[in-house]
């Protein structure tokens, strides 16, 4: 794909980013990461531009940009529904939850969902809530290894193994140093460099296409003219998207830390709304370019999986094709090291920092930099052994949504769930997604259709059988 020359120049330009990057970390570490709070929540300062480009690099990552595009070009404009189900659970999220999250947050000082969780249904529940997030947010983390190494697989020619060691060194060492005030504050760069790097692509990809005339007549030609529908998707898959990726939403970890991060509640609102309708218009333009690369193009022999490199290197000189891989970079960056925090914050926050009372802050600080170190390893082993990005992404996500879904969002809103439901209700769906999982989904049906509706059911039943045991009341103390 690349001459040596050009693979040579890519390399310094792959080895410069990641050195500044690095840079950038070990001054955040220097000079404004003081206390644990600063480093897990950013101080809890952010202001509304980092906030939004911050929600923007965590929404889109490898999986949006090189999953969406992939399936674009595989299975057509049927792919929108995945994007969809997407920003119908982030208008759920701004309309009816920031506002509570980020009053129960902002009063007890919260980290984790974990702390979430604990004050409603009791300390027993941080540790179901502890599996759930890791199962999610390693498998979301490995996944922008393989995203990485694909890169470095490309522009330097190295085995996928190779890359994926290599990304995860990198990465872990970035967020090592820099915590989430690192994080936050280069994702207002990547935010910014994958963005216009996407909406260009986009624009010159539609510019050379030509007539949606002769797209469609390409298609045709192919047999393959359902692609260019929106309804050429089953019923079943969208709801798998929708009850995995979109449920995910309503309990990504990183977005309540969002939340709370935010240097006040206006700030959350607006710049979670702006960022969602940014991501989603994103997400179009990427499965887009799949499409038009397919049938606009007529790229109609490459392997799906390199169709971002294929296209920008059909229509763009080398460059420009140095700086589209700069933004893919960019775009994957910002995934994973946002991910790498949401992880290691519940090990921090939930497993150790209840061990250890009155620990100083210089302990704690350490021991969340550990968290990271011990997170990446299980994220290694998992881009190891499965390396599909959105298949690996799915599997994620269908964990967390069947552990934590009902638990956390019911219980935002209804008072009857009772501490014993709660708990209950976390096991039972994470144990049943895990099991239905390595079963190899028996009679065709997805974890998420075992755990999520019996994790529902459960938590329903077991309030009413147990409704002496109240929960802690957290509405009045939140208002």
């Amino acid at each position: 794909m690349f001459t040596e020359q050009e693979r040579f120049m890519l390399s310094i330009i792959v080895v410069v980013y990641f050195c500044l990057l690095f840079v950038f970390s070990l001054y955040i570490n220097q000079r404004k990461i003081k206390t644990y709070e600063d480093y897990n929540v950013a101080g809890r300062s952010v202001s509304m531009f980092p906030i939004v480009l911050t929600f923007v690099g965590t929404a889109i990552g490898g999986s949006i940009l090189l999953g969406f595009m992939e399936n674009g070009y595989r299975l057509g404009m049927g792919q929108h529904w995945l994007n969809a189900g997407i920003l119908i659970t982030g208008i759920i999220t701004a309309s009816f939850l920031v506002k509570k999250i980020r009053q129960i947050g902002e009063k007890h000082h919260m980290v984790t969902l974990g702390d979430f969780t604990a004050l409603r249904y009791g300390e027993g529940a941080r540790i179901p809530t502890v599996i759930s997030v890791l199962l999610a947010y390693c498998a979301i983390t490995g996944m922008q290894f393989v995203a990485i190494a694909t890169i470095l697989n490309l522009t330097l020619g190295l085995s996928m193994t190779v890359g994926i060691i290599i990304s995860w060194l990198l990465l872990t060492a970035k967020t090592y140093f820099g915590g989430l005030k690192s994080v936050v504050w280069q994702d207002a760069v990547h935010g910014t460099i994958q963005t216009i790097g996407i909406v260009v692509l986009f624009i010159v990809i539609l510019w050379v296409s030509g007539d949606w005339e002769g797209i469609a007549a390409n298609a045709i030609e192919m047999g393959e003219s359902a692609s260019l529908s929106v309804m050429n998707i089953s019923v079943s898959e969208v709801l798998v998207y929708l009850f995995t990726i979109g449920g995910y939403q309503f309990v990504r970890q990183d977005l309540w830390q969002r939340f709370w991060a935010a240097k006040d509640y206006k700030t959350a609102m607006y710049g979670y709304w702006i960022s969602i309708m940014l991501a989603f218009l994103i997400g179009v333009m990427v499965i887009v370019i799949g499409v038009l690369t397919k049938y606009g193009l007529q790229m109609t022999t490459i392997a799906p999986s390199l169709v971002y490199y294929e296209s920008i290197g059909a229509v763009f000189q080398f460059p420009l094709v140095a700086i589209m891989i700069i933004a893919l970079m960019a775009t994957i960056i910002s995934c994973a090291d946002s991910f790498f925090m949401a992880a290691s914050s519940s090990i921090i926050n939930d497993i150790i920092k209840p061990c250890m009372n009155h620990a100083s802050e210089q302990k704690m600080l350490k021991y969340s930099r550990y968290s990271v170190i011990f997170v990446s390893i299980i994220a290694l082993f998992l881009a190891l052994y499965m390396p599909q990005l959105v298949v690996l992404w799915v599997i994620g996500t269908a964990m967390l949504v069947s552990g934590l879904l009902a638990p956390a969002v019911i219980g935002l809103f209804w008072k009857g769930a009772t501490q014993t439901a709660g708990i209950s209700a976390m096991w039972i769906g994470l144990c049943l997604a895990v099991v239905w999982q390595l079963a190899g989904h028996p009679f065709g049906i997805h974890p998420v259709f075992i755990g999520l509706p019996l994790s529902t059911l459960t938590l329903i039943f077991v309030s009413w059988l147990t409704k002496a045991d109240a929960a802690s009341n957290i509405w009045t103390e939140a208002k």
